[in-house]
């Protein structure tokens, strides 16, 4: 898989810009501010159809602007696709795949594939259970896109059972238990469904994750990923009949895979409270690292790299480190600052205000 052409119009801070990009690594330089993460998104949103940085849709577009257009020229398997997206700052978006229009947008799910590292990944280790939530559903979509249609069944039931609970006001009327033992029975299949996609995923991410994390830090170490879940043993059709009076008095599903998590250790410790601020940062990248090969083995051929600003946190060691673990991967590299140790890159890209000018 190979990104050829990329066209951004109205797209965050850009007007309108065309990059070519070669096979191998491509480095993006410039100062704090100028773009380089925007272009980075327009890309990240072709594949997964949102921005890594979490923002709403009406924010990638340009601000005065009523819609953005990101289109890419991809080389999948030695096939040709032309995939371009229209984002409106109000409406509805569409999504054409060689000039024809997607009647649903996941049906361009996995015709790009990237994997996205920035400053952010800090969070897979520190922050709270919807990060490492998040990282494990992207990355299961990744290797199967069809789970992203059991990932947005959770969600929608989730809002509804949580919806009639609110409505309830406290009472279980009978007309309440009837709707929300329907919408019980959902969550159970939709739920367990994508609990059992989370598992197998880690159960094929523990060795690389160990593996990637001696690469980088240099030395070996332990490292557990365990998923947690109050429910999973007594299954969650048993485990919501027992919730019930619970979820009615506080109006709101308390137990499915929306409240479950991955403890990661250190060495026998709480990553999260015990590891240093450079342990955390090593054991965040090598969850990246973990992701890619599995995503790579899945779909058998690598995603996109795209690094954003990762270097600026690391020492030589592990920045080149990190580059020597990136393998053959097409990549698109930002940094406001020097090259890391070891990049040698087949393009530079130089951006300043909102131009992109080759170095």
């Amino acid at each position: 898989m190979r990104l050829r052409h990329l066209w951004l119009t109205d797209f965050r801070s850009y007007h309108q810009i065309e990059v070519e990009f070669p096979a191998g690594l491509t480095a993006i330089v410039g100062a704090n501010g100028e773009g380089k993460t925007n272009l980075l998104e327009g890309v990240a949103y072709l594949a997964t159809l949102g921005s890594f940085r979490g923002a709403p849709v009406e924010a990638l577009v340009r601000q005065g602007q009523p819609a953005a257009t990101v289109r890419a020229q991809v080389d999948r398997e030695g096939r040709e696709l032309l995939i371009e997206a229209e984002l409106a700052a109000k409406g509805r978006n569409r999504i054409q795949v060689n000039r024809q229009r997607l009647t649903r947008s996941r049906d361009l799910l996995g015709a790009l594939r990237v994997s996205v590292f920035s400053p952010d990944d800090l969070a897979l280790v520190k922050g709270g259970p919807s990060e490492r939530r998040r990282y494990l559903d992207d990355a299961a979509v990744a290797a199967a896109p069809r789970l992203d249609a059991v990932r947005t069944e959770v969600a929608r039931i989730l809002r509804q059972r949580n919806a009639l609970l609110a409505q309830a006001g406290g009472r279980l009327s009978d007309e309440v238990a009837l709707t929300l033992e329907v919408w019980s029975t959902k969550l159970v299949t939709a739920g367990e469904e994508l609990t059992q996609a989370r598992l197998r995923l880690l159960d094929e991410l523990r060795p690389e994750l160990e593996s990637a994390y001696q690469r980088l830090a240099g030395r070996s170490a332990r490292i557990t990923a365990t998923y947690r879940s109050t429910w999973l043993d007594q299954g969650l059709a048993s485990a919501l009949a027992a919730a019930r009076t619970d979820e009615i008095r506080r109006r709101v599903t308390l137990v499915g895979p929306h409240r479950d998590d991955v403890e990661l250790t250190l060495d026998g410790l709480p990553a999260r409270t015990h590891a240093s601020q450079g342990e955390q940062r090593t054991l965040a990248l090598a969850l990246r690292l973990a992701a890619h090969q599995v995503v790579t083995a899945a779909a058998g051929t690598p995603p996109l790299l795209l690094l954003d600003d990762v270097f600026s946190e690391l020492d030589p060691d592990r920045s080149r480190a990190l580059v020597d673990s990136l393998g053959s991967a097409q990549t698109l590299l930002t940094t406001a600052g020097p090259l890391p140790p070891g990049a040698v890159p087949e393009r530079v890209l130089r951006i300043a205000d909102g131009v992109v000018h080759p170095g």
